[in-house]
């Protein structure tokens, strides 16, 4: 069990708990040289939640994605990325999530930095999720998967995906009962990492509804650093 306390879902099936406090800034590199934007203006300490929030590294976890056959180890990704969490059958929170990346990797193609940022959706149902299903869902989504800066992240299985998800980034999510409902969901928190070249956290929007033209803004900061 790692240092943190899960994230708590609240309120009904799929809904989540709208922490807001990650998104101003106090000044470029303020206290942090491993981070471009300065500590957001919130009333906490990084170390106080339970996700890896400003100023902190990534796990080092290695995930597959399975429309690309490859594995991705994230600590390796060499350039910023957004990264969120999912799952495909998800009819509430997750489709603006998506949304909201599928917009800023759109504006990435259409303004020219389309080879410097990566995205990284990382699906917590893995026995549904599978690379024809996530290949499906871009579609329906509209995502361009063919630029090889988004790809689909999926554990190899329930166990794994508990692991990486819930024990090492601090995102809490829990199946929805009976065990063997066809069509079950998930009641889940809702957060968006923006990572630097290096690993290292520069926001953590834990919005069910994250401002894109916030995460642009910022994401235009640290390419540029």
């Amino acid at each position: 069990m790692h240092r943190r306390t899960f994230l708590r879902s609240t309120g009904s099936l799929g809904a989540v708990s709208g922490v807001a406090g990650c998104l101003g800034s106090v000044g470029l590199g303020d206290s942090n040289p491993d981070v471009v934007l300065g500590e957001p203006d919130r009333e906490f300490d990084s170390s106080d939640v339970p996700y890896p929030a400003w100023g902190e590294q990534i796990p080092d976890v290695t995930v597959p994605a399975p429309i690309e056959s490859q594995k991705i180890r994230l600590r390796d990704v060499e350039q910023p990325s957004l990264l969120t969490f999912f799952f495909s059958h998800c009819q509430t929170v997750c489709p603006v999530l998506i949304s909201t990346q599928r917009n800023i990797q759109a504006h990435a193609q259409n303004n020219g930095y389309g080879d410097a940022v990566s995205f990284f959706p990382v699906t917590f149902d893995p026995a549904r999720d599978t690379a024809e299903r996530l290949q499906t869902y871009a579609d329906e989504m509209n995502v361009d998967t063919d630029n090889e800066n988004w790809y689909f992240l999926r554990p190899a299985s329930k166990d794994r995906a508990k692991d990486v998800i819930q024990d090492q980034f601090g995102v809490a999510f829990q199946r929805t009962e009976p065990e063997d409902m066809d069509m079950y969901m998930f009641t889940h928190s809702a957060l968006t990492l923006l990572v630097n070249a290096d690993g290292f956290v520069e926001r953590a929007y834990r919005s069910k509804s994250p401002d894109e033209q916030t995460i642009i803004s910022d994401l235009k900061t640290v390419r540029n650093a």
